[in-house]
């Protein structure tokens, strides 16, 4: 839903129970943020239709329910896509949405009717929705047509936390090189994804945002992809400029930019290492976003003390044998947020500051920056330097934090913050 919520001309149904759509606040902010920093006066809210499965859905089934709310939408808003999600409910009552859409397809012949498999128990890993929105939009509106390429474009697909200060930043960076940016799928529509297989090359801001739906693209249509790292700090924004450089055939444009852009941020990026010189440090993020951020540090001279992480695969490896070769000693708690963890391991570590998802360091009275921050800058060579001078404030300026942690107290008793953090993994909960 997050993936999809700010495609132009579109309209959202959740096949599911009313509850199901809470997770939708944190994608509906966003998107109306993201209006706002785009210019948008007239900032409107995503049209999201529930099917609103109940008991007796359960046992007679949501079929009739999901015609209604289809209906409902073409009629209503007149979409040129409309996507119907599948949810746990829908999934175990076997509602076939493929089928109810196909049939669906026939009556408004104007709109894309498009089904999504996401049903909640398939994965614990948010990025398979991820996959399962690329799976989509290649089945239902790609269809492996062949288009003419278009000289210098490249795909650049970005998770939901990438403000439109990055976007910028990103677009900026590949126009340095020739290339023109077709921003996928935020704030995108239609026409640009039909789009996709005119592109002369993929890349991601983010690893593990449409990392199969590259891989796919380069077997269906010959597109070939960079999957490097997520750019948040100099180390990894040099890498991912390198990785699509080199697709695109600019090995020795890119060299020459990424000189100039070292020249210009240097001495800037020198002023704030003198605010954090020394700083030990807790981060708290995606896989991707968390290890970049690890990395991004360094650049400001401060000591990484722990990391969590929700997932583990053979990029994290290569990260972690990466940071051990520039931080000492640190933990990784690769956890899916496990907040009676982090609480234990920030109270027993006690970082100068904590970079990451801040909420349970904050009520800690640690001072905290965020770095899932879809509002504001984190990414490429201008990125960094927001983000510097922001978790310098925060270190500076640590009064919220203080106050925060007098007047709220977390749900866990004092003898717990004495236990190994790990205990009920290595001693089975004995």
């Amino acid at each position: 839903m997050a993936a999809l919520m700010s495609l132009e001309d579109s309209v959202f149904i959740s096949h599911s129970p009313q509850g199901c759509v809470g997770c939708a606040i944190m994608a509906v902010d966003m998107y109306r943020v993201g209006q706002a920093h785009r210019g948008i006066k007239n900032i409107k809210n995503p049209r999201l239709i529930v099917t609103n499965l109940d008991q007796k859905s359960v046992v007679f089934g949501g079929e009739k329910k999901l015609k209604e709310a289809v209906n409902k939408a073409v009629t209503r808003y007149n979409p040129k896509l409309c996507f119907v999600y599948a949810s746990c409910a829908s999934g175990i009552i076997g509602d076939d949405i493929d089928a109810i859409c196909g049939e669906l397809q026939k009556e408004y012949p104007d709109t894309l009717i498009i089904p999504i498999h996401c049903e909640g128990f398939k994965s614990k890993i948010c990025a398979s929705g991820f996959d399962a929105t690329f799976i989509a939009i290649n089945k239902y509106i790609l269809k492996n047509e062949k288009v003419e390429k278009e000289e210098g474009l490249v795909n650049l697909f970005a998770p939901t936390t990438v403000s439109y200060a990055d976007q910028k930043e990103m677009e900026r960076m590949l126009s340095l090189l020739g290339a023109k940016a077709n921003y996928i799928p935020f704030y995108s529509s239609l026409e640009k994804i039909k789009k996709i297989p005119a592109a002369v090359a993929s890349t991601s801001i983010c690893k593990v945002f449409a990392d199969e739906f590259m891989n796919t693209l380069w077997e269906d249509y010959g597109i070939p992809y960079s999957h490097t790292v997520m750019p948040i700090g100099i180390r990894n924004t040099d890498k991912w400029y390198r990785g699509i450089a080199k697709v695109l055939g600019k090995e020795k444009e890119v060299e020459e930019i990424i000189s100039r852009e070292h020249e210009r941020i240097e001495p800037l990026v020198k002023s704030i290492r003198n605010r954090l010189q020394g700083k030990r440090v807790f981060i708290c993020g995606g896989t991707g976003r968390s290890f970049a951020a690890a990395a991004l540090i360094d650049d400001f001279g401060m000591e990484l003390v722990g990391l969590e992480t929700p997932t583990y695969d053979a990029d994290a490896q290569i990260d972690i044998e990466y940071l051990n070769g520039i931080h000492k000693d640190f933990v990784v708690d690769i956890a899916n947020m496990q907040p009676f963890e982090q609480v234990n391991l920030v109270n027993r570590l006690k970082p100068d500051t904590f970079i990451g998802v801040p909420d349970w360091a904050a009520k800690l009275g640690v001072p905290t920056t965020h770095v899932l921050d879809g509002k504001r800058p984190t990414m490429g060579y201008d990125g960094l330097l927001f983000l510097g001078n922001k978790i310098a404030d925060q270190l500076e300026n640590p009064g919220f934090n203080k106050k925060l942690a007098k007047h709220v107290k977390l749900p866990y008793k004092d003898s717990w913050y004495n236990e190994n953090p790990f205990k009920y993994i290595t001693e089975g909960g004995k």
